[in-house]
């Protein structure tokens, strides 16, 4: 028996389900019909909360960007110094990608660069991640060089994603981050104003 959800509830229910699928059977193989039974509604029901697999699709990109910005967000907020800021921010993405894989791969994976409109969603992550990362980094600098620094530490944190994910590597998320933060710290404190 399925049991009548409040709206917000339910579209959280559907979000949750749908990556499942999305992540198993990617965009092209997956159909309403799918996640709806993995949801275990009806169709129409999924249909009252997204109109179409493309909107839910884009929605999902939205909502997993969300929580990773999130994630850092509140990390890096409770760093008492600025090495602890790339530090805890790394572990929060790190652990991220630990413990929600489906995620993190719906999101930077090569199915959804595939398509124009998702490589758009989340390059929209990926600049929602980079305003956060420059308002971190006090230098001196001018906002365009730090939004540059930011990208820099979003694609070391990527690229390292990547490997560890397609390797399938046993990794430990802390001390990865731990790492990994050790090179950027190095090359943000070498970081001067250029004229």
């Amino acid at each position: 028996m399925n049991l009548r959800l409040p709206a917000a509830e339910r579209r959280r229910q559907l979000l949750d389900h749908a990556l499942t699928v999305f992540a198993v059977n990617d965009f092209h193989a997956t159909s309403m019909n799918d996640i709806a039974e993995a949801a275990g509604v009806t169709k129409p029901v999924l249909y009252q909360h997204f109109t179409s697999k493309r909107q839910l699709f884009l929605e999902l990109l939205e909502d997993v960007g969300a929580r990773l910005a999130a994630r850092i967000a509140e990390a890096t907020r409770t760093a008492a110094t600025a090495h602890q800021q790339v530090t805890q921010g790394f572990a929060a993405y790190f652990g991220f990608v630990a413990e929600e894989r489906n995620a993190y791969q719906l999101l930077f994976g090569g199915g959804a660069r595939r398509d124009a409109e998702f490589a758009e969603a989340a390059r929209r992550v990926e600049e929602q991640l980079a305003q956060s990362i420059a308002a971190l980094i006090d230098a001196g600098l001018d906002p365009e060089h730090r939004r540059v620094l930011a990208f820099a530490i979003i694609g070391i944190a990527e690229g390292t994603s990547r490997h560890w994910i397609h390797a399938d590597l046993d990794l430990d998320p802390d001390r990865l981050a731990r790492e990994v933060a050790d090179l950027a710290w190095a090359g943000l404190r070498g970081v001067h104003r250029i004229d």
